[in-house]
């Protein structure tokens, strides 16, 4: 194997000095073209590359981003990545991306081992494990580094950051009023996810919606045993008299669908669902759900354009923000 040459050697080798090898890699107009014709043959030759750890000292950036994602099967989170990895490009920088798998204590390990490699900044979504215990002091430490951080769709109002948030509360309240729109009298609210700041989220937008269309009846179910999904909602289904199922997350809008046609429940004729994530549980259960798209890319996107913003304009007393991206509600067959 050819080993790596230095931007010395080369200086070296052709006689020049390394102020004026650097200037030709660069195209520097205050150096000939016949000199900077030289010194690119050579370092093509031996497939020069720049000192990555180098160029980011005298930068005092190192053009690369913590990505902190809780989960990566989820679709969600998936095109939230695309969106990140896509934007990120354009703008030049790379991304470093952990899954903590809702652990918080692989949260904190993830964050401390970024940080010690000098990310320039972070883009995370909280565990779950995180959320349900609250402890943040790794955040802190962050803040005190001067490192910024953008959380998106599960975020803290006890972090001192720029947010990216989905409408939850909104579009939840909108797809409960068109279940009631379809005609449904006796509407169930389902989640697997309960413990999330989303899905409070959620809920609120739906009772409100709910107390707003007082002639409409709710119940309300949250499953908290991964194990016993499907058998807690079919139970659920089977001993109330329903005709309307908002799931709060993909996966109890698709066990909904699921789980009635096991009890004879003809979707959407018995009963109209509606979820939440445009994902491949979505077009794919049977029939396709009507959902409510997040906008995933999109949301992802910005949470870079937001944390470059911060890269390129420190601002001691700058004051942190909160963008809310808007979703959509996609009908399908899932509804009348």
């Amino acid at each position: 194997m050819r080993k790596k040459v230095t931007l010395k050697q080369l200086a070296r080798e052709l006689n020049l000095s390394i102020s004026t090898v650097s200037k030709s890699l660069k195209n520097d107009s205050e150096i000939s073209q016949k000199t900077i014709t030289r010194v690119h043959e050579l370092a093509a030759f031996y497939n020069y590359k720049p000192n990555a750890l180098a160029v980011s000292l005298k930068n005092n950036k190192t053009k690369t981003i913590g990505i902190i994602l809780p989960e990566i099967l989820n679709h969600f989170f998936a095109k939230v990545l695309f969106g990140i990895e896509k934007e990120a490009s354009k703008s030049g920088y790379k991304i470093v991306t952990c899954i903590t798998n809702e652990s918080y204590d692989k949260e904190v390990g993830y964050i401390e081992m970024l940080n010690y490699s000098s990310v320039d900044g972070f883009i995370v979504a909280l565990s779950r494990e995180t959320q349900i215990i609250n402890k943040l002091d790794h955040f802190q430490v962050l803040k005190r580094d001067h490192v910024p951080v953008v959380l998106f769709d599960r975020v803290s109002d006890e972090i001192d950051c720029d947010k990216v948030i989905v409408d939850d509360k909104e579009a939840s309240k909108n797809a409960f009023e068109y279940l009631v729109q379809t005609g449904c009298k006796k509407i169930a609210i389902i989640t697997t996810i309960s413990n999330l700041s989303v899905a409070k989220l959620r809920f609120e937008g739906a009772r409100e919606a709910a107390t707003k269309n007082n002639q409409v009846s709710k119940i309300e179910l949250s499953v908290k045993d991964s194990d016993n999904f499907e058998a807690e909602i079919e139970k659920f289904i089977k001993n109330n008299d329903i005709d309307g199922v908002l799931g709060l997350d993909e996966t109890a809008a698709a066990i909904s669908i699921n789980m009635s046609h096991k009890l004879g429940r003809k979707i959407p004729e018995d009963i109209s669902v509606v979820g939440f994530t445009d994902g491949l549980l979505s077009r794919h259960t049977y029939p396709k759900l009507t959902t409510v798209s997040q906008h995933a890319e999109d949301l992802g996107a910005k949470t870079v354009q937001i944390l470059i913003d911060r890269l390129d304009n420190p601002d001691e007393n700058y004051k942190a923000k909160t963008e809310v991206v808007k979703t959509s509600l996609i009908i399908r067959e899932s509804t009348n």
